[in-house]
C-alpha cells in the first residue's frame, strides 16, 4: 500500500523516539511540513467545447413524379443504395406514347402544308413581276408560307414536349444515396403536383453534424480572439454517440451560421464527417467535442492543488524560495481532463503545491519535494 507524504513524515518523526534530537535524512526540520510540488510552465491549451448536435444527411432528395398517371411497378429495393439516374418507378406510358404519336403526325401535316405554301409563293413571284397577278395576291402567298413555317415550329415543340413527358413515365433517382421505404405502391395514382413524395433518398457519406452553440459563448470567444488571448484552432471535431462510445472518424467544422435562432438563442455550426460504414444516421443526437481556439500561455495545474472560497474564487499554494508556503489567488475558469486551466496568477517556474495541502497555512514553514517523490522511512528503534 502506498504511503502518502504526510504519513511518511509522521513515521519518520516517530522513529526519533520523541526527543527530537535525531533527524532522519528525509524529514524536515522542526515545525516544517513536507509537501509535494510540481513546476508549471506556460503552454498552449485548447479551448475545448462539448456541445449537443444532430446528424443530418449530406444531400436529401424527395422523389416526386413530374407527370400524372398510374404507377405500374416499383423498380428498387427499399433501403438499398441507388445511383443518380437509376429508374425507380414506372408510370403507365400508354397515354403519353399516344400523345407523342399524335404530335408526330401533326408535325408531318404542318410540314406538308408549309411545303405547299412555299411552292405557291415561289410561283407567284415571277408572275407579279410581269403584273400577271396583283401585288396583294403575292403578299398573301408569302404570308401564308411564313405562317405555315411557324406552325411547323409549334408542332415540333409539341412533339418535344410529348417525348419529354413520355420519358417522365420512368421516374429516376435524382441523386445517389440510400433510399428509404416507398411511400406509394403499384396501382396508386401519381400526380405532378402531389404533396407526398414517392420516396426519399439520403446521401450518408460524407455526412453533416449540426452543432448548436449559444450566442453568448460565441460572443465571448470572438472577444477573446480579438484581444489576442487565444488563436483560432483547426476545429477538428470528435463525436460522442448516444451509447457513450466515441465515433472513430474525426470531422471538421465547415461553417457557422450568420444568424441567431430567435427561438433558442443559438448559432448552428456544421461539421462534416466521413461515414463509410453508415454508422451515423440522419436524426441521431450526438455530443460534439472540439477546440474552437487555443488559449496561449495558460498553465495546467492538477485539480487537487486548487481550492475555492465562498465566492467561487480560486486559490492555491506556492512553495516559496524561503521554504514558506505562499497563498496565491488565480484565475481558473475551466478544467481540461484532470487539470485546472489557470489563465492568470502564475508565472513560469512556479512550484505549485499539489500534495500536503490539507492543513497548510500561508507563511507556514515547509519542506518542498517533487510530487510523488518517495520518502525515506526509518525503522522504529527497539524499546520505543
Amino acid at each position: 500500500m502506498a504511503i502518502t507524504l504526510s504519513s511518511a513524515l509522521l513515521v519518520a518523526l516517530s522513529a526519533c523516539g520523541g526527543d527530537g534530537k535525531q533527524q532522519q535524512p528525509g524529514a524536515g526540520g522542526p515545525g516544517q511540513k513536507t509537501v509535494g510540488f510540481v513546476v508549471v510552465q506556460p503552454q498552449d491549451v485548447p479551448l475545448e467545447t462539448v456541445l449537443a448536435g444532430r446528424v443530418n444527411a449530406y444531400l436529401t432528395s424527395e422523389v416526386r413524379p413530374q407527370i400524372s398517371g398510374v404507377i405500374l411497378r416499383r423498380l428498387f429495393t427499399e433501403g438499398a443504395l441507388v445511383r443518380a439516374g437509376e429508374p425507380l418507378y414506372q408510370i403507365d406510358p400508354a397515354p403519353y406514347r399516344a400523345t407523342a404519336a399524335e404530335a408526330q403526325a401533326n408535325l408531318a401535316s404542318a410540314q406538308a402544308s408549309a411545303q405547299a405554301a412555299r411552292a405557291l409563293a415561289e410561283r407567284y413571284k415571277p408572275l407579279v413581276a410581269i403584273q400577271a397577278i396583283s401585288e396583294q395576291d403575292y403578299t398573301n402567298a408569302v404570308a401564308a408560307a411564313e405562317q405555315a413555317e411557324a406552325a411547323v415550329a409549334q408542332r415540333r415543340a409539341a412533339l418535344e414536349t410529348a417525348r419529354i413527358n413520355l420519358r417522365f413515365t420512368t421516374v429516376p433517382a435524382p441523386i445517389s444515396g440510400r433510399i428509404g421505404r416507398s411511400l406509394v405502391t403499384p396501382g396508386g395514382l401519381a400526380t405532378s403536383n402531389q404533396a407526398t413524395a414517392l420516396a426519399v433518398i439520403n446521401q450518408l457519406d460524407p455526412i453533416f453534424v449540426d452543432i448548436q452553440q449559444s450566442a453568448g459563448n460565441l460572443l465571448a470567444l470572438r472577444r477573446l480572439l480579438a484581444r489576442g488571448g487565444a488563436s483560432p484552432s483547426s476545429a477538428d471535431v470528435r463525436l460522442l454517440l448516444e451509447d457513450g462510445s466515441e465515433y472513430e472518424g474525426v470531422g471538421r467544422v465547415q461553417f457557422s451560421e450568420t444568424l441567431v435562432d430567435p427561438a433558442t438563442g443559438t448559432v448552428t455550426l456544421r461539421a462534416r464527417f466521413s461515414n463509410p460504414d453508415g454508422l451515423l444516421l440522419p436524426g441521431m443526437f450526438v455530443r460534439a467535442r472540439f477546440a474552437q481556439a487555443v488559449d496561449r500561455g495558460a498553465f495546467l495545474v492538477p485539480q487537487a492543488a486548487v481550492t475555492r472560497d465562498g465566492k467561487g474564487g480560486a486559490r492555491l499554494f506556492i512553495a516559496g524560495r524561503d521554504n514558506k508556503a505562499e497563498a496565491r489567488s488565480v484565475q481558473a475558469p475551466r478544467t481540461l481532463g484532470a487539470n485546472w486551466v489557470v489563465t492568470d496568477g502564475l508565472k513560469a517556474g512556479d512550484r505549485v503545491i499539489v500534495q500536503g495541502t490539507g492543513d497548510l497555512r500561508p507563511g507556514q514553514d515547509i519542506r518542498a519535494v517533487p510530487a510523488d517523490a518517495p520518502q525515506p522511512v526509518a525503522p522504529a528503534r527497539a524499546g520505543g
